[in-house]
């Protein structure tokens, strides 16, 4: 089911529902732009996410995006060890529902 050739089937959102697939894509750019966060951090959180939301479009696109903007294996890295210490830590801090008070 994965393959990246399936995204160029995202223009039927283009032309199908064009005025809010064109807000989406513009605020997309902008989310994405150099600011008080600079390109690289924004790709490193992006690639978190995309761990977190395991969406292999997303994994793909935010990696290649975050090497572009200077990643090294060492941050991907890391940022992968991040991902995990909040996945696993949530799952810690939601078994506080598990025990009556």
């Amino acid at each position: 089911m994965f393959d990246m050739k399936n995204l160029s089937r995202l223009k039927n959102l283009d032309k199908n529902a064009a005025k809010t697939a064109k807000a989406f894509w513009a605020f997309n750019d902008a989310a994405f732009e150099d600011g008080a966060i600079s390109v690289l951090n924004k790709q490193l959180m992006a690639v978190a996410v995309a761990l977190t939301t395991q969406c292999p479009y997303c994994i793909e696109l935010h990696t290649k995006a975050a090497r572009d903007a200077g990643a090294t294996d060492e941050q991907l890295a890391e940022a992968a060890l991040v991902t995990a210490c909040m996945r696993a830590g949530a799952a810690v801090t939601h078994s506080s529902h598990l025990f009556p008070s």
